[in-house]
């Protein structure tokens, strides 16, 4: 089983998804999920200060985890570089597999007060897939993947709840619309880019994209307020 960023979440995740289909991610969800695992409700308020918010968090990133683990194993090589995104994208659903538990996180992710969470969860899952795919990019396109995949992303997986199709076929379809309509968007992209009367325009705005770079994933060991211990150097 893949963990959780914080193993300690992982028998209380485990024990609410029983009940989230009845109570959401609720905090009776969440008492039930205490007492099922055998967990002190103080010890569990601890591991979640936020109580079932926090394992909705953790459903959605476990599940960008396993994403990630599988697609190592896929055999991609031979396909386009489409078809791997889609296929990343059916991939995430199967492995959310619970489409109560989705649905009802998708409705907490709503409110107002955890829709920023609900967003950066998305764009967790369009950085999982670009770099589990070898994402190249260090500039401005960075950003404009994964906002563009998040967006195919979030609005498949609200077809996807309502999808009561044979093996999902209806979403599947979907799923290639939506990328057909994202390699549209990259052919005007690459027609403006070759246009010989807009190259003049376009070249200052390209260098200020080059500038632009991805966020570091490991943040420098000289910050202030960081300390490594002498036996990690």
């Amino acid at each position: 089983m893949t963990t959780t960023q914080d193993p300690a979440r992982d028998p209380l995740l485990d024990a609410i998804l029983a009940h989230v289909a009845f109570d959401g991610w609720s905090d009776a969800a969440f008492r039930a999920a205490a007492e099922d695992s055998g967990m002190p409700l103080a010890e569990a308020r601890a591991i979640c200060p936020r109580g079932a918010v926090d394992l909705a968090v953790a459903f959605h990133k476990r599940g960008d985890a396993q994403l990630a683990d599988a697609l190592r194993r896929e055999k991609l090589d031979d396909m386009r570089f489409r078809d791997k995104v889609a296929r990343a994208v059916r991939l995430r659903l199967d492995i959310a597999g619970d489409k109560e538990a989705v649905r009802r996180g998708s409705a907490l992710f709503a409110l107002p007060h955890h829709g920023p969470e609900g967003a950066r969860l998305i764009w967790g899952t369009a950085d999982a897939i670009w770099n589990a795919l070898g994402d190249p990019a260090d500039d401005i396109n960075w950003y404009t993947k994964r906002a563009t995949l998040s967006g195919v992303y979030a609005s498949t997986v609200l077809y996807w709840l309502g999808d009561d199709s044979v093996d999902h076929q209806a979403t599947d379809a979907f799923i290639d619309r939506r990328i057909e309509d994202v390699m549209r968007i990259e052919k005007v992209k690459a027609q403006v880019n070759d246009n010989r009367l807009l190259k003049p325009l376009l070249g200052p705005l390209q260098k200020l994209g080059a500038m632009v770079k991805p966020p570091m994933r490991v943040p420098p060991s000289d910050l202030p307020g960081r300390w490594t211990p002498p036996d990690a150097k």
